[in-house]
């Protein structure tokens, strides 16, 4: 968003926005609508991931990949079973966990660990979940979103709270860790395309984002980083991948029952606040 609003109109053709935030790009008039007639394996995206509430009937925004919030540990040094947010806070762990470098993630675990919605905008709640922060903290390794799986890799952090396709990849080198759902509930977020305003190239938009969307291209991005496609026929190969075909499934169907961060618009100013004490 800042990049954009940065600079002139027309700078910028595709970008690849997460759900929430093409909710507030579309009411600030930033993007273009979509000829889907344009964009031939469009037929293949799975429907689960078509005309969701930030983008009804897919106007805005075509389907990427998706990914789920996990919790992995390396069971070769935690001998807990870690299934819950609140198992986290075990004294035993200080110094030892790698979370997301994430504001809305992290302050929405702590909201789902107390029972409360991780969007939610009830000051008491939003405390609550300040004070959960606060008793973390001191067993927080690291923050980091571009690759928390080094931390579980080299065994500078035993467990971490991280997207899937990175536990994932740290479970392909180290088969020890153990990847688990929070039983409290978990974040899912679905990447995708998105053309702004003024775009100078945009035939040349449309074939890029078919060419992602066909299933051999897919596949192949999704064995090298495995986030969630949205193909089906994609899917349909890696749930029979020998690697990481299990987890995949398994992250293919929490999609359905995990809840995605929604735009609260300046409530996100009461984030920030709690994200200033853990930072």
């Amino acid at each position: 968003m800042a990049k954009v609003n940065a600079v002139k109109e027309g700078t910028y053709d595709l970008i690849f926005p997460s759900d929430y935030m093409v909710s507030i790009m579309k009411d600030r008039n930033l993007l273009d609508k979509i000829d889907k007639d344009k964009i031939s394996n469009y037929r293949l995206i799975d429907k689960k991931y078509l005309s969701l509430d930030f983008d009804f009937n897919n106007e805005y925004s075509i389907p990427f990949l998706s990914a789920t919030v996990v919790i992995a540990t390396n069971k070769d040094l935690v001998s807990n079973k870690i299934d819950s947010y609140n198992d986290l806070l075990n004294y035993d762990f200080k110094d030892s966990i790698v979370v997301l470098d994430d504001t809305r993630i992290l302050v929405g675990a702590a909201l789902l660990a107390n029972g409360y919605d991780m969007n939610s905008t009830n000051k008491e709640e939003l405390k609550d979940a300040e004070d959960w922060l606060l008793r973390l903290k001191d067993n927080i390794k690291a923050f980091d979103s571009d690759s928390p799986k080094s931390f579980l890799i080299t065994e500078e952090a035993s467990i971490g709270l991280m997207w899937s396709a990175e536990a994932i990849l740290a479970k392909e080198e180290k088969d020890n860790i153990e990847i688990t759902i929070p039983k409290e509930g978990y974040n899912v977020s679905l990447d995708n395309f998105a053309i702004l305003k003024g775009s100078k190239n945009k035939e040349a938009v449309y074939k890029f984002i078919d060419y992602i969307l066909d299933s051999e291209v897919m596949t192949k991005i999704v064995e090298s980083y495995p986030y969630s496609s949205v193909n089906m026929l994609t899917n349909s190969a890696m749930e029979k991948n020998p690697s990481y075909g299990k987890e995949y499934q398994r992250m293919q169907a929490a999609f359905s029952k995990g809840t995605r961060v929604k735009n609260i618009g300046e409530y996100i100013s009461d984030y920030d606040k709690v994200w200033a004490y853990i930072k």
